[in-house]
């Protein structure tokens, strides 16, 4: 795997969804699925990547959708995408579940990754919403939410130099959470070791040539 100069992260605190407003247009091209992907297009390569061994992915132990424990350490042995999403998002993130979606799907079994969806947003952690998600975004069989303490959330967010940012706004009495957060997705070997960083917008082909690199690289 290509490896870049490592970059401090800090940066990604202040990274807005700025792209809210993307073009129906650039949505459509970004969930091509691989077979419809220009072969010849070579991937876009991640913000980040770091060698072997060089940088532990931070640990943490949260609650998935069906109310069992879910972690990295839980996935020894596979690739893992952490990635942050909020579950009552109806923008981007449906749209990066499903690019996710792709990756996964795109792989042959024994190169699947594990994805892993940390909540950004803890007014949306029940099961009910997390279940009508996964119907909704049609995500893979592989997928985990990572629920769990507002407290706990926010330490996770910041050990993963993800931005989130409540903009409430109360109609009728009735307070609406507006989450504003960064959109991306680490690459977790099997080791444990974070491997690449996508920042959204990103194809699923970029994603899925970090994992193939990944299997054929043992």
């Amino acid at each position: 795997m290509l490896v870049r100069s490592q970059k401090h992260l800090a940066w990604l605190f202040f990274l807005a969804v700025a792209v809210v407003g993307v073009a129906a247009g650039v949505l459509i091209v970004e969930l091509r699925t691989p077979a419809q992907a220009s072969e010849a297009q070579p991937p876009a390569m991640p913000v980040v990547s770091w060698a072997a061994g060089a940088r532990p992915a931070p640990g943490f132990s949260l609650i998935d959708q069906q109310g069992k424990p879910v972690s990295i350490a839980g996935f020894r042995g596979r690739t893992v995408i952490v990635t942050f999403l909020d579950p009552l998002c109806r923008n981007l993130c449906p749209v990066e579940a499903k690019i996710l979606g792709l990756v996964e799907s795109s792989l042959p079994a024994a190169e699947r990754p594990v994805i892993l969806a940390v909540s950004v947003n803890q007014w949306g952690d029940a099961r009910s919403i997390l279940r009508v998600d996964m119907q909704k975004w049609h995500v893979a069989e592989n997928w985990h939410w990572g629920v769990g303490p507002a407290a706990t959330l926010r330490k996770i967010w910041a050990a993963y130099k993800i931005g989130v940012a409540d903009a409430p706004k109360t109609i009728d009495g009735v307070t609406i959470h507006n989450i504003i957060h960064t959109e991306a997705a680490y690459v977790v070997d099997g080791r444990g070791y974070e491997r690449a960083l996508y920042v959204y917008p990103f194809l699923a082909t970029d994603v899925e040539w970090t994992v193939r690199q990944l299997a054929s690289s043992g």
